[in-house]
């Protein structure tokens, strides 16, 4: 505006028109309100004027809540259960009006309203309630912080795996109105069960709470079973929570509720989804607009209301194993749910667990399996080639496949897709006996033998040295460690069968399904995709490297892993025939061809039990540099019937990238101690670790509680 035009306006008695717009659009703007940097001068909330925050900080020293002032203004908003922004680490110096101030914002929620605090000093107060949502229900706090103390870890970072980022936009829309539970479904294929399917799910649609290990027969129908016993919880008025592995599990249970109930009755929560889709879907759980989820491990904490089952699919699957601390167990974390919620349990899968079948010897739930001949005839035939076989075979000689795998091969083709599973490349080579491939062992703790850069034999699990090793079972005294790669067999198979078409699926690029045409699909364990109408044949290689593996569930994944991959094999019936190379006397291999898992995980169970490993006892591993773990375990005050077994070198592959330049060799001790100390064993782990890290430890120790990898 220039002077000449204000100097009018001036004239004429008329304010200039900016200045005008600008003093308007201040009358009109609401009364501001106290600054959330320092609350100064606001009033604290009459009623209930402190909140108790669970603050975002994930270390153990400060596993704690802490109180704060609510401010008049956020009284309405600061509810339990909201997010908030405090201040943390306030010094004692900066306090104003008996109020503390100052200190960095940090996101928290507040878990209860009180009168007054039991601290003694002055407060701070909310700085911000990031948004009204009660996202954070006593149910879900309760069972993150039973989470928490089983798992020695913090409560903010089981609320971080529980609770999705905020979405403000996902946040503002609106969740649909929940549908009327469906009517309950027919047993349909349950009923191969015998009377135990179709009891389950009529124990599901009177309200019940039954716990049962289900053994599912071989073929796709496994998703459709699961949908109905969702559905048969939903008729019963409560809501049902399905975890499965991967996002390829998820999608077949999701399509099959679709098919089965249609749209609007359940919701799929995965990774895959963005976080405004995910946390839209989470919301409408949240708020009840859903009582069905079906989802990956993260799905685990779902707020499903009235929960009345919670079902894991494949619980060997690692994947069901949480990668960030406190690193839970997907299992474990819903049979915790199980027990705060009085809700049913179904833990089925191909193959079984020794979790799964002490819970079934020990009472705690029933099993749910076919008869024999059910089992055999939707089974695949199964058929061995052993290591003198192998020496007589001209073929297997040259190209490293003997005859009768090329023949299932050929055979194969002609009727459909073939499968051929090769261990991935990568594995760190294990060491097993030459002449019979039986994994060498330790005589004092039958852990297993490996050997560093020097050819000193030394145990993984006690580190005692071995000079003098030989083969228990056949008297021999060489061992052998090899892998052959994915690749290498697709190059092989692709020049053998140049007419047909070679595909791969495995890390690079994982198939989900692939057609009815003949093909050859190699494929690494757990990446075996489906196919249409089921594969004609499979070919399961190099056995012995997955059972070779320096791990004490390495007999069981081995037969997980086989079991999932001849699953997806037509039945006896079909003509579908399944030929792996390992030797046929060793047990998984005899568990394979007789199609009984139950049998071998009840062995196995038995075995271990004798020896006091994992799951008749509690285990923990404490890793880091070998000074730094020597002086946690001279610290922590573990139970009176803790053992520890080690400290020994951590392999290469467990190594690389762990440590830090100069901290020194890793090493990995593990605590045992046996039932019922369990709880014990995590609070001294956690008090130790909280006690290091208040006195500013610099050198990372890391404790896992019930970690997979024992070997």
């Amino acid at each position: 505006m220039s002077s000449e035009d204000e100097g009018a306006g001036e004239r004429s008695g008329r304010e200039p028109e900016q200045l005008a717009l600008v003093r308007e659009m201040a009358r009109q703007a609401k009364a501001p309100k106290a600054k959330p940097r320092t609350w100064r001068g606001a009033d604290v909330a009459e009623h209930l004027p402190v909140a108790r925050v669970v603050v975002d900080k994930g270390v153990l020293h400060l596993d704690r809540y802490f109180d704060y002032a609510v401010p008049k203004e956020l009284d309405a908003e600061a509810q339990p259960g909201v997010r908030v922004r405090v201040r943390f680490s306030a010094g004692a110096g900066r306090v104003h009006a008996g109020r503390r101030e100052g200190g960095g914002l940090i996101s928290g929620f507040i878990v209860d309203r009180l009168a007054e605090s039991d601290y003694d000093g002055p407060l701070a107060a909310l700085a911000q309630v990031v948004s009204p949502e009660p996202v954070l229900t006593p149910e879900l706090l309760g069972l993150a912080r039973a989470v928490a103390d089983r798992y020695a870890g913090s409560l903010a970072d089981v609320l971080q795996l529980a609770v999705p980022p905020r979405n403000a936009k996902a946040e503002a829309a609106a969740s649909p109105d929940p549908l009327p539970p469906p009517s309950a479904p027919e047993a349909g294929s349950w009923e191969r069960y015998g009377p135990a399917g179709p009891g389950l799910l009529a124990e599901l649609a009177r309200g019940g709470a039954p716990r049962a290990v289900w053994t599912a027969l071989p073929g796709p129908q496994w998703a459709e079973e699961l949908a109905k016993a969702v559905a048969a919880t939903l008729a019963s008025g409560r809501g049902a929570l399905v975890v499965l592995p991967d996002g390829r599990h998820a999608a077949r249970v999701d399509a099959a509720l679709t098919a089965l109930l249609g749209k609007g009755h359940h919701t799929l929560l995965t990774a895959d989804a963005g976080p405004q889709k995910r946390y839209r879907q989470w919301l409408t759980v949240h708020r009840g607009s859903v009582r069905a989820v079906v989802g990956t491990r993260a799905a685990m904490f779902a707020p499903v209301r009235d929960l009345g089952l919670v079902a894991l699919w494949d619980d060997g699957n690692e994947n069901h194993s949480e990668q960030h601390a406190p690193q839970p167990h997907a299992r474990e974390v819903l049979m915790l749910r199980a027990a705060h919620e009085n809700s049913a349990v179904l833990l089925g899968s191909v193959s079984c667990t020794v979790e799964a079948a002490q819970l079934v010897d020990s009472g705690w739930a029933v099993p749910v399996a076919a008869d024999r001949a059910v089992t055999r005839a939707a089974a695949p035939r199964v058929r061995t080639i052993a290591d003198h076989d192998l020496a007589r075979d001209a073929a297997a000689r040259t190209a490293r496949l003997p005859s009768l795998a090329w023949q299932a091969l050929r055979d194969g083709l002609r009727e459909g897709p073939v499968l051929v599973q090769v261990p991935r490349r990568g594995y760190v080579p294990r060491l097993a006996c030459e002449r019979c491939r039986e994994p060498a062992r330790c005589r004092q703790c039958a852990g297993p033998l490996q050997a560093a850069e020097s050819s000193l034999l030394h145990c993984a699990w006690c580190g005692r040295p071995e000079a003098d090793w030989h083969c228990e079972e056949c008297g021999g005294f060489r061992l052998r460690a090899q892998v052959t790669g994915a690749r290498r067999t697709a190059e092989e198979l692709g020049r053998a069968f140049p007419s047909v078409p070679v595909r791969t699926s495995g890390r690079e690029q994982v198939l989900d399904t692939v057609d009815a045409a003949p093909a050859l699909v190699v494929s690494t364990p757990g990446a075996e995709p489906v196919a249409e109408g089921g594969y004609a044949a499979a070919v399961l290689l190099d056995g012995w490297a997955l059972l070779n593996r320096p791990d004490l569930r390495a007999g069981e994944t081995a037969l997980w892993r086989w079991m999932s991959a001849s699953a997806l094999v037509r039945g006896q019936s079909a003509g579908g025939t399944v030929v792996i190379v390992a030797e046929p006397t060793l047990a998984p291999v005899q568990a394979l061809v007789r199609w009984d898992p139950v049998g071998y995980a009840l062995r196995e169970y038995a075995d271990r039990s004798e020896l006091g490993f994992p799951p008749v006892s509690r285990m923990a591993a404490v890793a880091g540099p070998q000074a730094a773990v020597a002086e946690f375990l001279d610290a922590v005050d573990l139970p009176p019937d803790a053992e520890i077994l080690g400290p020994v070198p951590l392999r290469e592959s467990a190594e690389r990238g762990r440590g830090r330049a100069g901290e020194g060799p890793q090493v990995r001790a593990l605590v045992r101690v046996p039932p019922g100390s369990g709880m014990a064993l995590a609070h001294a782990l956690k008090t130790a670790q909280a006690a290091r890290m208040a006195r500013g430890g610099r050198v990372p120790v890391r404790v896992r509680v019930d970690p997979l990898d024992i070997g």
